[in-house]
């Protein structure tokens, strides 16, 4: 009772949901590009399998938070940096945000309809899964960390933790929806993939900047976006 009479956790609750929210609009995007190349019978079904799959990790990541404190521990050295297992985590994860950001770029750009439509025919449901686990694993970690640096009880990590995920769920449907009815917020989309994926190296090398740098030049972008669709829609 103690727990939910005590105003510091609920104001320490609140916030958190929030950051793991905010936290979480990346995996969304990401995974809504991903599925979106699937049969439309089989996009929800993996939307909500990798949204599902974030939450059991990230779970499974703050019940095993002496394990994460000794992934900053340093492995080896590079160039006289120190590299602990969340600095590898993170740069190859960025490695590979990059990877698949930029990959996805030229295929919009470049391809044709006709390629687009053999392209769709290779993906697989179990290969788009198999992303989806890799990145929910870096942004997982990225989430658990925060919380961990925020809140000392396990029970309100893991109560804002399936607040987050709840929010996902029921907004990923129609995010993705929306990202693949405008191809230039798709670009857009991928474009801060691609910010994140650097940001992610950054910070595993330790260089630290704010987020909210991240944050706020992803929300004037969309919303320069927003105006066009909106003149567009008046003009058509």
């Amino acid at each position: 009772m103690d727990l939910l009479t005590n105003p510091d956790v609920w104001i320490a609750f609140l916030t958190l949901c929030v950051l793991e929210i905010v936290l979480g609009i990346d995996n969304i995007v990401f995974i809504s590009i991903l599925t979106n190349k699937l049969p439309n019978e089989q996009q929800q079904k993996a939307r909500r399998l990798g949204l599902i799959l974030a939450l059991f990790m990230r779970i499974g990541l703050l019940f095993s938070i002496s394990w994460i404190m000794r992934l900053t521990l340093p492995l080896f050295t590079i160039l006289e940096q120190e590299i602990s297992g969340r600095d590898l985590i993170l740069i190859l994860g960025g490695l590979f945000l990059i990877y698949k950001s930029v990959k996805e770029i030229h295929y919009k750009m470049e391809s044709t309809q006709e390629g687009e439509q053999k392209t769709t025919k290779k993906v697989t449901y179990n290969s788009v899964i198999g992303q989806i686990i890799l990145l929910d694993l870096v942004f997982s970690l990225d989430s658990v960390i925060t919380a961990v640096g925020m809140v000392d009880r396990i029970e309100v990590m893991i109560a804002a933790v399936m607040v987050s995920v709840g929010v996902m769920l029921w907004s990923a449907e129609p995010i993705s929806l929306f990202v693949n009815r405008h191809p230039a917020v798709k670009v857009l989309a991928l474009a801060f993939l691609l910010m994140i994926g650097t940001a992610l190296i950054a910070e595993g090398f330790e260089f630290h900047f704010p987020k909210g740098y991240i944050y706020f030049a992803m929300a004037f972008s969309v919303a320069v976006e927003f105006v066009n669709i909106r003149v567009s829609a008046r003009k058509r």
